[in-house]
């Protein structure tokens, strides 16, 4: 079999799992943001 092949998988594995914990850290980051601006609204 092609090496090539091994490395485009492994290139795309990566991507993947980039661009996957890009969006759950966005959406704990967006998360914190709003229990924070809960504390901050606080009388």
């Amino acid at each position: 079999m092609n090496q090539w092949a091994f490395v485009i998988a492994a290139y795309a594995v990566t991507a993947i799992a980039t661009i996957v914990m890009s969006f759950l850290n966005w959406r704990a980051m967006a998360c914190a943001e709003r229990a924070a601006e809960r504390l901050s609204d606080r009388p």
